[in-house]
């Protein structure tokens, strides 16, 4: 349900439950799928988590497509082209994305819009999938080091040095440090737990602490909020100066081949480390999933489990070592 003000948002609720109550909302398969979106999202998952992620990833990748043609007329073959448009992205993206689909569609069958879901066989595409690592303490100096020469980087350190999520990072503004006790309030919405305060390191408070209350922490090149496209850039541009860093050759520009870098070092990696960060520091593992922001602990203890595997590992080695030299 789209309004411009909290005055129009709660006129236009009252007045759907109003016709609602009235009987006088006539549903039928000519009813756009934009008006549709709306109606399903806001009735059936109005209190769920997540909910404006949900409808901006309707809103980018369906609604942009068809959002305007009638439910009746949408056809199977649409909404399968639909979610191959994402291919090579996360597993859980097209999942998401897949169910979304599905739930929009199945409700206008339960609601007698069409007669069939054409979203019932929909296939995920061909996508990445593999679990979210720690950077390598070699990775960790030089993503400090190319941080050190461009400011706008700053974005990645938040990360490394909060556990932010990256689009939590983006919408950080001045209001959310506490510089009295020295926290950062990030304001998640992916789960009931991601709004959260986490203790901001003095080498990142140094940084931020002159952030003006309503100016974005971490800025684009222009100085302003990130966009979805100033983002993508500047991540790109961070692999590009990690791999000069680490000593990957430059002919015309391009990067020359092996590309010391690895293939699966990406900004959700420094999340990842956050979390090993405090499991080394002693921290115990209910602080860490407030900290982090997870909805349920075992996402914090697999991190915590696998943390204590790499010492075991790693005492096993001592040992042969040991034993190897006696």
């Amino acid at each position: 349900m789209h309004a411009d003000t909290l005055e129009e948002l709660y006129t236009k609720k009252a007045n759907r439950l109003r016709d609602l109550e009235e009987n006088t909302v006539i549903y039928d398969s000519s009813v756009p799928v934009d008006s549709w979106a709306d109606i399903a999202f806001d009735t059936y998952k109005g209190n769920v988590q997540g909910l404006d992620d949900i409808k901006k990833r309707y809103k980018k990748y369906v609604g942009a497509h068809i959002g305007t043609r009638p439910i009746g007329t949408v056809k199977a073959v649409e909404l399968q082209a639909i979610l191959n448009e994402c291919k090579g992205m996360s597993f859980s993206h097209c999942e998401k994305l897949r169910q979304e689909i599905s739930f929009l569609f199945e409700t206008a069958v339960d609601n007698k819009l069409i007669q069939d879901n054409p979203a019932k066989k929909l296939r995920l595409p061909e996508y990445t999938k593999g679990e979210r690592r720690s950077i390598t303490e070699n990775e960790r100096k030089h993503l400090l080091k190319v941080y050190k020469k461009d400011p706008t980087y700053l974005l990645f350190f938040v990360i490394l040095k909060c556990g932010c999520r990256p689009e939590e990072a983006i919408n950080l503004i001045g209001r959310d440090i506490d510089h009295d006790k020295r926290l950062l309030h990030i304001r998640g919405t992916k789960t009931k737990n991601s709004d959260r305060y986490v203790p901001i390191p003095e080498d990142l408070y140094k940084v931020i602490k002159k952030t003006k209350p309503f100016e974005p922490v971490c800025v684009n090149r222009c100085g302003n909020k990130h966009s979805e496209s100033s983002y993508n850039r500047l991540c790109a541009h961070l692999r590009r100066d990690m791999n000069i860093s680490m000593g990957c050759k430059v002919y015309r520009n391009a990067l020359v081949p092996p590309l010391p870098l690895a293939d699966d070092f990406v900004p959700y990696c420094l999340r990842h480390t956050y979390c090993t960060d405090l499991c080394k520091a002693g921290v115990d593992v209910r602080t860490a999933q407030r900290l982090m922001g997870h909805g349920n602990i075992s996402i914090t203890a697999n991190i915590y489990t696998h943390v204590d595997l790499d010492d075991i590992q790693k005492a096993g080695e001592l040992l042969n070592n040991f034993f190897g030299n006696g």
